[in-house]
């Protein structure tokens, strides 16, 4: 788990403020506590992190307390292992929860207030269709009309209430309704659907203990009455839903605490879905290769591909928060992961496409070391040792035999520098049948070897090697954006499945690293020299290295597509 240190306190955003305010107005008693409520019905993605930096970090910021809530109230698409998942996202990204509560530690305090509204003539079953209770809601502008059911007998609907949960009525068949306003302009006050039987699916705590389960708009707000929380903090979306998060908390109450929802703009990303219902069906579909696909907005696929929690925070902190929805470019999230990375990731040697680099007047049989930095940016990241001989490979896109003027790689007569290590001047090169270069030939010069005293020739192209012999192949996946289009959820008149970029994976097999790149470790990190950043993936084994691009050293998809 990564620990994120506490940062110099910044401008306040719209919410710090408020909160801010509530603590000098003396609400509940000064006391912070706020809470991070995902359905466990998916992997965290990208979205989540933005409210997990803001719900856990208001809590670190003024001395309170976040609580992890599991809202677990749809039986039909939760499973333990949403569960785990989420809490690893969470640490991974540096926070710890005050305690974990689920939704359905309320089940009974729920039903008992439900029952207790119908009690009081402000609630009732209905029996009406999903399709009739919809058709009668009426519109925005047209006032909706009320269910025939609205004024049963109380004792009529407690009686039907109780047997929608012990299995008597089938899924479907009736609903219970809060009796509100039915020509409210608020379409979410009109007589909102509390409890629905669901009997097909055991819950994953509590079985099939209960038919009837709450709605989340009757059992967001009351959890978080029952827990104590100030500041229900969430996304944008909620705005409408707030007045009923207020009315039911209203019928709750019996002292001056009540909590307050706030609300931000929610994460959307280009080139990329975040809707958990289409993730499910590129996983199912096997369109991608799980939920920690790399080239999945998920946490999970992002720590996979090598973002660390840091770039993630970096990023969070560039968007900020506001009341106005955009989509947020994803190279500000690339960039996140750059400024990171760059003061972090070990430097290391690696050739994508490798092509044998003869050095003719090396001596035969002698190899010596060169000493490589590891991080330019930190000096206390130290260096390491590389062998150096007489053969190398190099990129084969550094070799070009009729070159341009201003290409200052290798190409005959013209010299570079092998990072690192000496000034080679290209002599030719060897092709096969086909045209291709095999091989190609250069001589050293031995008096300019990178830190010799007196050396201080300079040339104007540097380029990276490993050497022949002690090189270790691997296996580089090149991964790119999910979708080719900026705004999937735009194309209205395509299946989204339809706007997939074909070249969002390249697999390379034949790539040459550093022999000391055996050792690295899962998700270690490492920027391969003038190409990218890149880290070790969970697939990786000591005799079959795979490495994935986090992202190139510079934004290539923009350059590409103006």
């Amino acid at each position: 788990m990564s620990e994120m240190t506490e940062q110099p306190k910044k401008s306040l955003n719209f919410i710090e403020t408020l909160v801010e305010e509530d603590i000098r107005d003396g609400k509940n008693g000064g006391r912070i506590q706020t809470r991070f409520p995902p359905e466990p019905n998916g992997y965290l993605h990208i979205g989540h992190a933005k409210a997990i930096c803001m719900d856990f970090g208001i809590a670190r910021d003024y001395n309170g307390v976040c609580n992890l809530r599991f809202d677990d109230t749809n039986p039909v698409k939760e499973d333990v292992e949403y569960v785990d998942s989420i809490m690893e996202d969470i640490q991974w990204l540096g926070y710890q929860w005050g305690n974990v509560y689920y939704a359905s530690d309320y089940f009974q305090q729920l039903w008992d207030f439900a029952t207790d509204l119908i009690k009081r003539g402000l609630a009732y079953v209905d029996e009406q269709s999903a399709e009739e209770i919809a058709k009668q809601k009426g519109s925005p502008t047209v006032p909706g009309t009320e269910s025939p059911y609205r004024n049963r007998p109380v004792e009529e609907s407690l009686e039907l209430f109780n047997k929608m949960n012990s299995g008597e009525i089938a899924e479907g068949a009736m609903v219970l309704r809060a009796k509100v306003d039915m020509a409210s302009p608020n379409m979410h006050f009109r007589d909102p659907i509390m409890y629905r039987i669901i009997t097909d699916h055991p819950h994953h705590r509590t079985g099939y203990t209960w038919k009837a389960y709450p709605m989340y708009d009757f059992a967001h707000g009351q959890s978080d009455y029952f827990e104590g929380v100030t500041h229900s903090i969430c996304t944008l979306e909620f705005e409408v839903h707030r007045p009923l998060y207020d009315w039911f908390i209203d019928q709750l109450k019996n002292d001056d605490y009540r909590p307050r929802q706030i609300e931000f703009n929610r994460l959307n990303i280009t080139y990329t879905v975040m809707s958990k219902r289409k993730m499910l069906q590129l996983v199912q579909e096997g369109l991608v290769r799980g939920w920690d696909d790399p080239r999945m907005p998920t946490l999970c696929g992002l720590r996979r591909r090598g973002y660390t929690p840091e770039a993630i925070h970096n990023f969070i902190e560039k968007i900020g928060y506001t009341k106005y929805e955009g989509i947020i470019d994803v190279s500000l999230l690339e960039h996140s992961a750059r400024e990171i990375l760059n003061s972090t990731a070990t430097r290391v040697s690696a050739v994508l496409d490798p092509v044998k680099l003869i050095l003719t007047n090396y001596p035969e049989g002698q190899t010596e070391t060169v000493t490589m930095v590891n991080n330019p940016e930190d000096e206390n990241e130290g260096t390491h040792e590389a062998p150096f001989s007489k053969e190398l490979y190099v990129e084969r896109d550094d070799f070009m035999e009729d070159a341009p003027k201003k290409y200052f790689r290798m190409t005959p007569g013209q010299e570079v520098r092998l990072k690192g290590a000496y000034i080679v001047k290209c002599t030719g090169c060897k092709k096969d049948a086909d045209g291709k270069v095999t091989e190609v030939y250069a001589e050293y010069d031995p008096e300019t070897r990178s830190g010799l005293e007196g050396s201080s020739r300079k040339v104007k192209g540097t380029i990276h090697w490993v050497t022949v012999a002690d090189s270790v192949s691997a296996e580089v996946r090149l991964y790119d954006r999910l979708f080719a289009v900026e705004n999937p959820a735009e194309e209205k008149d395509k299946d989204f499945r339809e706007l997939l970029n074909p070249d969002s994976l390249k697999v390379l097999n034949n790539v040459k690293v550093e022999p000391w790149l055996k050792n690295a470790k899962a998700l270690d990190n490492f920027q391969f020299q003038r190409i990218g950043y890149f880290n070790v993936d969970p697939d990786s084994t000591p005799e079959n290295l795979v490495f994935n691009r986090t992202v190139s050293l510079k934004d290539s998809w923009a350059k590409a597509n103006k």
